[in-house]
């Protein structure tokens, strides 16, 4: 019916075409229907897709931000030192130290802002300018400067030489009261040359609040500063008393001017600054009997000018700054007395002949313990030789200090670099004016020395280098804490990224305090270390398990070092700073083919003491013992690291030897001005197309199956090994060992047209002392090439020594490498370090 009305409404005459309309409109109305459905379903798929679009896109923002803020996540595990570990209720006789080994002499505690006090000096009527020194400073060009005796514990002696004077340092602490006791300094300088005229010489005291308390400056006689007071969170009450000058205990005063200063400072590292631009040459040196004559002495601080003009203002707290000087002639001594507040049952005063008295005690006493520990008067060294020891390993402990702050870091989720979370660090330090910081791979040597010396050091040391570990297991290898270590550092050394790891050398440690413990396991138990073990546990799992998997090699069981500088173009040969051998010719063109033998061989080490630190502990060691297994078979060492071609062990990578450094072509258009083209740089050439094969350098890196034990001892390959490291024109001087062949195509060569070559030839004492160590090992230990290492090892180890001591004596300096041409010294100075560990050869202790 519907159908005839509205057939009849649209054309009443003709009904044929109707019902070809009605036929038709049904299947228009399906076809209809059928694009409505296909048109909801292609929006519902693209509604869902913008969902799981955005779903996906918000969750891997989430994932970004997560895997940001993992760098900057401490581990999960408790840490291994409590908070108040180094306060001065539970280690009293370590609060105070000369823990700032970046200054020439200060102490300060072991706390986060504590009240730092120094000494900072400077040669009055001089021709040269004003020549103020503080920080050690290599510029300062010192014929010699460095601890003669220091305990790391009670007390030290320092002898500074500077032009024609020497000053002599020293300090001694007593226990007492609740904050960390009394100490005392006493500064003694003395005429260095015959000149009729004795130098006069300004001595600046100083202490600052570092923003914990406050200090009050009590002056004397109007412009002489007797006493400082202060009061701080962790100090309570104390008093800083600066004693007259006099020319020795018995002697009257010495006529002497005074000035001081105070004021405040937003940072530690702007006190030299301060007192540069507070020094003043109004004042007049009279003495009794002599001309009157205008001195450089402190003054008001004035800014200089372009402090004004700075466009983001230091937001950082104000803190107290006071400063005593004293100006006398040559010779004299001074004494400044740190008193603490609540130490109320003192018997006496700790200066002048009491002093005296107690700094023979620890003389002594220091005398007794380094012959015990260390024999070498027994082994017939003469006094001097004994000497020079001493002042070799009082460096080391003198050059112990305490930092605190944030590192700068950085990972491949973050865009710019970050803060890491605020921590302590109690560390040697390889040189206390070039590298006045914490270096993970360095502090792995110097313990093996420390540890000998006084475990509980070594313990300490380890324990913060591990609590500044990650959640992924990551620790920063260059620790530059806070603003003063920093203002010490080149920007571009800052930023630590956390895929970069360094050789993990603590291990060595490690295995020395395992091998400390008594013999029965009853005793060992009982044994200090023991409860550090394992509290250090849980993290010593997860650094071993991040080099395990961050430092994989492209084959199984391999290893690579990341981090390796990109820029290709500008390198002979890409350093490898990460690997703590820098310019060490590694792959000439980094890839991840990489295979690198000596991280191959420090986790053999290290999978071996993991297996054997868990088994001391009960916890499961099979799985270390395992990769420990795997890592020294000898025969997998051959499979990935052997060349029969080079006869020795090697890297693998796409290296190619063509290669050389020459001018860069730069086109200057005819009649145009150079000047205003870019500088010809020198830029690698690159003649023969490099391919994959072992890198035919032969050097440390070679050696290092040999210096970890990693070969057996019945090894051919140990054959091959012994005669390149004897061969003069390959490895052997008549100094130690040369980190490059004379051989080689890179020995001496300049890796930039700036960078001088560094492990290219020149002598290095840790891997010296490593080589010494396994020719005694393979020396004393049954096999056919037995009688050869032993006769090697008495050789290298006379060559080393004689060498390092024979350049102190006629330098003033251990240093950072040695010439293997001339033996002399060279580099950074002074590197008591891990150059240091020819203590342990001297002593034969490996």
């Amino acid at each position: 019916m519907g159908r005839q009305r509205h057939g009849k409404r649209v054309v009443p005459s003709d009904p044929v075409p109707h019902r070809k309309e009605e036929k038709s409109a049904a299947p228009h109305r399906k076809e209809k229907k059928k694009k409505l459905d296909m048109g909801k379903l292609f929006i519902n798929i693209s509604i869902g897709l913008c969902i799981f679009s955005l779903s996906w896109f918000f969750y891997a923002l989430y994932m970004r931000s997560s895997l940001a803020k993992r760098v900057i996540t401490l581990h999960h595990s408790p840490r291994v030192l409590d908070d108040n570990s180094t306060s001065p209720a539970v280690s009293p006789e370590r609060f105070w130290g000369s823990y700032r080994p970046q200054v020439y002499f200060g102490m300060k505690t072991r706390s986060p802002r504590s009240v730092v006090t120094g000494l900072m000096w400077l040669r009055q009527f001089s021709e040269a300018d004003v020549s103020l020194r503080h920080t050690c400073e290599q510029g300062d060009r010192l014929q010699g400067y460095g601890w003669l005796m220091h305990d790391g514990l009670s007390f030290g002696v320092q002898e500074i030489r500077d032009g024609d004077f020497i000053l002599t340092t020293e300090f001694v602490k007593r226990k007492g009261g609740e904050h960390g006791g009394d100490w005392t300094w006493r500064i003694t300088a003395k005429q260095h040359s015959s000149a009729p005229q004795p130098p006069v010489i300004s001595l600046l005291f100083y202490a600052a609040a570092d923003t914990q308390g406050s200090l009050q400056a009590h002056v004397e006689d109007r412009n002489r500063l007797g006493s400082i007071t202060g009061s701080s969170e962790e100090l309570g009450n104390f008093k800083i008393t600066f004693r007259k000058p006099s020319a020795g205990e018995a002697s009257s005063a010495k006529y002497a001017s005074y000035n001081f200063l105070k004021t405040v400072t937003q940072g530690l590292e702007k006190l030299t600054d301060i007192v540069r631009n507070s020094l003043n040459r109004r004042f007049v040196f009279s003495p009794p009997s002599g001309e009157k004559r205008p001195y450089i002495a402190v003054d008001t601080y004035k800014p200089p000018h372009h402090h004004h003009q700075q466009k983001h203002a230091d937001t950082r707290k104000e803190s107290d700054f006071v400063v005593h000087q004293v100006t006398v002639q040559t010779p004299f001594q001074v004494e400044v007395l740190f008193e603490s507040g609540s130490f109320r049952d003192r018997p006496n005063q700790l200066v002048g002949s009491v002093m005296t008295e107690e700094l023979e005690k620890r003389k002594a006493a220091f005398d007794l313990k380094f012959e015990r520990t260390f024999g070498l008067q027994a082994k017939g060294f003469s006094a001097a030789q004994v000497k020079f020891s001493k002042a070799a390993l009082s460096n080391m402990l003198g050059g112990m200090g305490y930092f605190h702050g944030q590192s700068v870091v950085q990972s491949a989720y973050n865009e710019y670099p970050l803060l890491y979370p605020e921590g302590a660090l109690f560390t040697a330090v390889p040189s206390r004016s070039f590298f006045p910081r914490g270096f993970l791979w360095d502090e792995g040597f110097h313990q093996l020395l420390l540890s000998k010396w006084d475990a509980q050091v070594t313990r300490e040391a380890t324990a913060h280098w591990l609590d500044l570990m990650n959640i992924e297991g990551w620790i920063p290898r260059e620790q530059i804490l806070g603003d003063e270590a920093r203002s010490k550092v080149p920007a571009e050394f800052v930023v630590q990224r956390n895929e970069n790891a360094n050789p993990p050398t603590l291990f060595l440690a490690l295995q020395e305090l395992v091998e400390q413990l008594p013999g029965s396991n009853e005793a060992a138990q009982l044994h200090p270390t023991m409860p550090f073990l394992r509290r250090l546990f849980p993290r010593l799992q997860t650094w071993f398990e991040w080099y395990n998997t961050t430092q994989a090699g492209p084959l199984p069981n391999s290893y690579r070092w990341r981090g390796r500088d990109k820029d290709t173009n500008l390198f002979l040969n890409p350093k490898t700073l990460t690997s703590g051998l820098d310019d060490y010719p590694r792959a000439s063109h980094p890839s991840m083919d990489e295979r690198h033998v000596d991280l191959h061989c420090w986790m053999a080490l290290a999978s071996g003491i993991m297996a054997q630190v868990a088994r001391l502990l009960g916890e499961p060691d099979a799985e270390y013992d395992r990769t420990h297994r795997t890592l020294s078979d000898n025969a997998l060492l051959d499979e990935l690291h052997w060349s029969d071609h080079l006869r020795a062990f090697a890297d693998f990578g796409n290296h190619t030897q063509a290669v050389s450094l020459q001018q860069e072509k730069v086109y200057v258009p005819p009649g145009q001005p150079r000047h205003q083209f870019p500088v010809a740089r020198l830029v690698r050439s690159v003649r023969r197309a490099p391919k994959l094969q072992y890198v035919n350098a032969l050097g440390y890196v070679s050696l290092f199956p040999f210096l970890l034990h990693i070969l057996t001892p019945d090894s051919p390959r140990l054959q091959h090994i012994l005669r390149d490291l004897r061969d003069p024109e390959k490895l052997w001087t008549p100094y130690g060992l040369r980190s490059l062949s004379k051989a080689d195509p890179l020995y001496m060569k300049r890796n930039t047209e700036h960078d001088a070559p560094y492990w290219r030839g020149p002598i290095w004492i840790n891997i010296n002392y490593l080589a010494v160590r396994a020719l005694h090992y393979y020396g004393s230990t049954e096999g056919p090439y037995r009688e050869t290492a032993a006769t090697l090892y008495q050789e290298l180890r006379t060559n080393v020594v004689s060498n390092v001591y024979r350049q102190y004596v006629e330098t003033g300096y251990i240093w950072e490498q040695y010439s293997d041409s001339t033996g002399r010294g060279q580099g950074s100075h002074p590197f008591t370090g891990w150059s240091a560990l020819t203590v342990l050869m001297m002593a034969e202790q490996y």
